[in-house]
C-alpha cells in the first residue's frame, strides 16, 4: 500500500488557482446573494481548501442596486456606527443605505461573513461590486453565476 497518496495536500499561494467569477446580485435576496459571494471568496468551493491561506477566485458583482431584502427590512433593518464622540450612534435604515451607496449594502453584507482577521481584510479585496452593469473589458470571467 502507498502511503504516499494519503498525505493532505496543503495549498499555499503559489499553488493556488484563482479565476475571476460574475456574479448578478439583480433580484438577489441579500443574505443570501452574500453568503454565496463569502464561500467563493473564501475558497471552500474548491477540493484544496485551506483555511489559511487565500485560496478563493476574485468575485466581480454587477446589479447591487438592484438587490432584494425580504419582509419589512428595507424600514426595519438599521445600520449602526459611531462617530467616536460621546453619545454619536448613529443609524441609518436600509432603504436609505440602499439610496445613498448600493454598494456599501453588498459589502457590508459581504463582510460580517468574512473572517475578522488580516487574512479576511486580504480576501475582501478580492470582491468588486458595480452598482450597474459595466462595460468588463480587460476581465477574463471564468464562470457566471446567477
Amino acid at each position: 500500500m502507498n502511503t504516499l497518496s494519503y498525505k493532505t495536500v496543503s495549498a499555499n499561494k503559489a499553488t493556488v488557482n484563482k479565476e475571476w467569477v460574475l456574479i448578478d446580485a439583480e433580484g438577489e435576496i441579500l443574505g443570501r446573494l452574500a453568503t454565496t459571494v463569502a464561500m467563493i471568496l473564501r475558497g471552500k468551493h474548491k477540493t484544496n481548501f485551506t483555511p489559511h491561506v487565500d485560496c478563493g477566485d476574485n468575485v466581480v458583482v454587477i446589479n447591487a442596486e438592484k438587490v432584494e431584502l425580504s419582509g419589512t427590512k428595507w424600514s426595519d433593518k438599521e445600520y449602526v456606527r459611531h462617530t467616536g464622540y460621546p453619545g454619536g450612534q448613529r443609524f441609518t435604515p436600509a432603504d436609505e443605505m440602499m439610496k445613498k451607496n448600493p454598494i456599501a449594502l453588498v459589502e457590508h453584507a459581504v463582510r460580517g461573513m468574512l473572517p475578522k482577521s488580516r487574512l479576511g481584510r486580504a480576501i475582501f479585496k478580492n470582491m468588486h461590486v458595480m452598482p450597474a452593469i459595466h462595460i468588463l473589458t480587460k476581465l477574463r470571467i471564468r464562470r457566471k453565476l446567477n
